[in-house]
């Protein structure tokens, strides 16, 4: 069997952080258990290439049931491989408005607002030019925005303010609504994987192993202690004991499905799939969801360049009502045109998005086992309020759409082409996508159906921490990969703390 202090379940974002600010310290052995790929292809580092990633082997290639409330089933793609989504996604590195974390404390969640994340955020980035107040200046990320930015998504920004929406110059000080230019991980040309940024200058540590294409079954527990976790890897099962803890960063599904597989979630779940119970948690599983997308497509009057970058650099967080506490709708502004039957270079799009949805769904088994299919339902839509804000958010993206800054090319809208409320949920409902930034499932919080605590202790048992996306009691107003980011430097943080 082989021991460890400490083992990391699964290589993405949040678990390359932790297992490589845990491994700074030599005196401590760190085992980190990836079921992806540690070689990427060289198509994985082309900024504009990432779209095609979602149905590579990069990604898990999960879709949801069909949602109740919709009909519809939606792609939802995590990455596989080191650096996990950080590896597939479109690079928007992005802070939520502070009113984001600070719900998290009035949930009942301490040491979790937006100030108490502020160091983390900065640990995390480099970034030049910045307030050092609030922005990051020797972190691993190097983030910036785009140096050139593509014509069309200049226009359309330039549309935005002509709309009234106001400049915004950092999204990143928590405060700011308006149009700006979104920070990218994207350095020389290229992506910046967290797995590039974190984990490969650490690769060379002798306390620090790396096991890559190896997936992990069960954690395995002693009396009420987790104690190690059971892979297999080239067809042999490996046990490895961990003398610390062991920390799930297998994200909102992985994390979840594990902790079920392993027999911690609802009781009458987990024996209807056969799963013997360890701990009766309802709140496994539960609380998933997923920010709701729509598209706003028009034809170009004239031929549009294709991108060198993102196809994102330009977004405009803003509220959906006058009277909104905080922004709850994100307009993303590609030269892409999102819409079936317009080819590429022969339109643009906005893609259209809630950000702070009200709607939960779940994560649960079809089996006792980690190859049976998981039943992924985000339950978009669920709460009706969802959708009166996203067809205010299509009202307010078409007003940008027809500014006169967007006139040279514009020639016309081709979806959804509705004008009433009724017609606009329906085409919401329709259409719906996710923007594949799901989060929830291991909650943090003090309540009894809270997952784990404050510190991100598994509740019910001991030596087992959650640290990802999954521990969001609330999703944030942004894209997550920075919350995920702080998430897992303050995680490191915590288990350090716990050392004795």
């Amino acid at each position: 069997m082989s021991r460890y202090d400490y083992i990391v379940v699964g290589g993405g974002s949040a678990g390359c952080v932790v297992a490589a600010r845990l491994s700074e310290d030599p005196g401590r052995r760190v085992l980190l258990v990836e079921a992806g790929s540690g070689t990427l292809p060289d198509i994985a580092a082309v900024p504009a290439a990432w779209p095609g990633l979602m149905a590579s082997p990069m990604s898990w290639g999960d879709q949801s049931v069909a949602m109740k409330h919709t009909g519809t089933v939606v792609m939802q793609p995590r990455g596989r491989g080191l650096g996990g989504s950080s590896a597939i996604n479109g690079m928007v590195f992005l802070r939520a408005h502070r009113s984001s974390y600070d719900a998290w404390a009035e949930q009942g969640v301490k040491g979790w607002g937006y100030e108490d994340l502020l160091p983390y955020f900065k640990r995390s980035e480099t970034t030049t030019g910045c307030d050092p107040s609030v922005r990051g200046e020797e972190g691993p990320m190097r983030v910036a925005p785009a140096k050139e930015v593509h014509p069309v998504m200049q226009a359309a920004g330039d549309a935005a303010a002509e709309a009234g929406h106001p400049r915004a110059t950092n999204f990143a000080d928590g405060q700011e609504d308006g149009v700006g230019l979104f920070d990218l991980t994207i350095v020389d040309g290229a992506r910046q994987s967290v797995a590039d940024a974190y984990l490969r200058p650490a690769l060379d540590r002798s306390n620090l192993d790396v096991v890559t294409d190896a997936l992990v079954h069960r954690l395995r527990f002693e009396g009420g202690r987790c104690v190690g976790v059971d892979y297999t890897v080239d067809g042999e099962t490996v046990s490895t004991h961990a003398r610390h803890e062991v920390v799930l960063s297998a994200g909102t599904v992985g994390s979840a499905q594990l902790l079920m597989l392993s027999g911690i979630g609802p009781a009458e779940h987990l024996r209807e799939v056969g799963v013997d119970v360890i701990v009766d948690a309802p709140g496994v599983g539960s609380n998933y969801h997923d920010q709701p997308t729509t598209t706003l497509t028009y034809a170009s009057a004239q031929e549009i360049p294709a991108s060198a970058g993102n196809h994102a650099e330009v977004g405009v967080r803003l509220r959906s009502t006058p009277d909104a506490e905080a922004p709850d709708i994100q307009l993303l502004l590609s030269e892409a045109p999102l819409a079936p039957g317009v080819a590429y270079g022969h339109g643009f799009s906005f893609l259209v998005s809630l950000m702070t949805p009200r709607s939960r769904g779940t994560v649960r088994l079809s089996g006792p086992t980690v190859d049976a299919p998981l039943l992924l339902d985000p339950n978009c839509y669920a709460d009706p309020r969802d959708e009166q804000a996203m067809v205010a958010a299509l009202r307010i993206a078409r007003k940008i759409g027809e500014a006169s800054a967007l006139e040279p090319w514009r020639e016309r809208e081709v979806l959804p082409c509705l004008e009433t409320d009724a017609e606009l949920g329906e085409y919401v409902r329709e259409s719906v996508a996710v923007y594949w930034h799901s989060v929830g499932t291991c909650r943090m919080g003090a309540d009894a159906d809270s997952v784990v605590d404050d510190e991100l202790r598994v509740r019910g048992v001991s030596g087992l921490r959650v640290a990802d996306a999954s521990v969001m009691p609330s999703i944030v107003a942004a894209n997550t990969n920075a919350t995920v980011i702080a998430i897992a430097e303050r995680a490191a943080d915590l288990i350090e703390g716990t050392e004795g």
